[in-house]
């Protein structure tokens, strides 16, 4: 049965970004473009995938996860072709096999699988993506006879000037028959100036067999987009951004100013929600209806609930309830569980806890490795002491207890319900039910102490 397989040219140093690491590990929108292109190829339908590396091929092998991924090292960078080539033993005549590129961050699962229809549909030997642009200069070019069947590709500096003038562009990605691919790379030469075997070349090595050679045009050329430098890859970060912020709002999102919101592929948002800017929105976080989220938050593997209300504030790995109101100025850390209808106030730190439904947590306060009930009242400057300078403890805080401003609970402790603990109380035994617990020397007044 045919199968649908990848190849992915990442071999490449690409000396212009200036860096210490291999060009295809820098991140747009914080994924690795490498990654992102194999990503899209599974998602397409590529079962199995081959990745050509070459230059920091440890790096690159350590940083791409996906199953069905075989690594080829290309020893030397001697054109698309010859990258192609090392893979040769993963070329089988009965697959179709799609080239892509680890620079080529931004094309699109729709765009792979469109490519593959018309590449069946068509019974071609191999099949081209081919855009129309403005300014077609510096790129392949896609010939076609009156018919506007394909003749040729011609590289922009083998044009003629009736050649040069056409619009229809060559994007160096392709789906391939293995039996065209193999027979292609086999005849592949490389009498040019530069010794490169380039992978162009067997399209028409491929139609010279009888084989048919089609080009499927695509609209969107941002998609072909190649990160060579810093600034491109910046080009690269916008474009994605842009694409993503849109589909949002098309599905229901208000986004204030979506030049000033970054949000990951992966997130999820639902309707009647806002983004104000300065909002990160990261991993998998999850947020609910009616949300209002911002300006200047971000969250990161945050599950949000409906009515939510959080601004300037960061969260990560943790989840907040519905009808809860954070910050300013919170810091939601890992490992913690924010209930519904809470108030967790500004420059608040909750660490690895339990904060049940109907709590108040105002103002400068730290909760950390705590189980808290339901509509506990923290007061200002309370401070869950959790850490003894070698082991964490927890405290347990029960429903409906009431912690007046500057309390220490030392952990490990309980706090039994509706227990109450006086202000500027330092904490080490468990509070029983209905009991007020306190801990500080009766006050003294010196009469006349000014005066001396």
């Amino acid at each position: 049965m045919k199968e649908l397989k990848a190849i992915i040219l990442a071999a490449g140093e690409g000396t212009r970004m200036k860096s210490k690491m291999s060009k295809v590990l820098h991140k747009v929108m914080n994924k690795a473009m490498v990654q992102r292109v194999v990503d899209v190829a599974k998602k397409s339908g590529a079962n199995e995938l081959a990745v050509i590396v070459g230059y920091k091929a440890e790096k690159v092998k350590e940083n791409i996860s996906a199953e069905g991924i075989k690594f080829f090292v290309q020893q030397q960078q001697l054109g698309t072709g010859h990258a192609v080539m090392q893979a040769i033993d993963f070329i089988n005549d009965k697959d179709d096999y799609i080239i892509l590129y680890g620079d080529t961050p931004l094309i699109r699962e729709e765009t792979l699988k469109n490519l593959i229809e018309f590449h069946e549909k068509n019974n071609n030997g191999v099949s081209i993506i081919s855009a129309i642009v403005e300014d077609s200069a510096g790129y392949g070019h896609i010939i076609r006879d009156n018919n506007s069947n394909f003749l040729k590709n011609v590289e922009y500096k083998d044009c003629t000037e009736e050649e040069k003038d056409v619009k229809e562009i060559n994007t160096g990605i392709y789906c391939y028959k293995g039996s065209s691919l193999k027979k292609a790379l086999g005849n592949l030469k490389n009498d040019n100036i530069q010794g490169e075997y380039y992978l162009p070349d067997t399209l028409e090595i491929i139609l010279k067999s009888g084989e048919k050679v089609d080009a499927m045009t695509k609209g969107d050329v941002s998609e072909f987009f190649g990160v060579n430098s810093r600034a491109q890859l910046a080009i690269a970060e916008e474009i994605l951004r842009k694409r993503i912020n849109l589909q949002h709002m098309e599905n229901g999102v208000t986004i204030i100013n979506p030049e000033q919101t970054y949000i990951a592929d992966d997130v999820t948002i639902e309707r009647d929600t806002i983004i104000y800017p300065s909002t990160f929105l990261e991993g998998n976080t999850a947020i609910g209806e009616d949300c209002e989220i911002g300006p200047n938050c971000r969250l990161t593997n945050v599950k949000v609930g409906i009515g939510t209300k959080i601004q300037f504030s960061t969260a990560m790995d943790s989840s907040i309830g519905n009808n809860t109101v954070v910050g300013p100025y919170a810091y939601i850390r890992p490992e913690s569980q924010i209930g519904d209808n809470v108030k967790v106030g500004d420059f608040v730190e909750v660490k690895n806890s339990v904060i049940g439904d109907g709590t108040k947590i105002s103002h400068l306060t730290y909760v950390g490795d705590s189980d808290v009930g339901k509509r506990v009242n923290f007061g200002c400057g309370t401070v869950t002491v959790n850490y003894d300078g070698k082991n964490k403890f927890r405290t347990t805080i029960k429903d409906d207890v009431f912690i007046g401003c500057n309390a220490n609970l030392v952990a490990p402790v309980t706090l039994e319900k509706e227990s109450y603990v006086g202000a500027g109380s330092t904490i080490t035994k468990d509070v029983p039910e209905k009991a007020l617990g306190i801990a500080r020397n009766r006050q003294e007044n010196l009469n006349g102490w000014s005066k001396k």
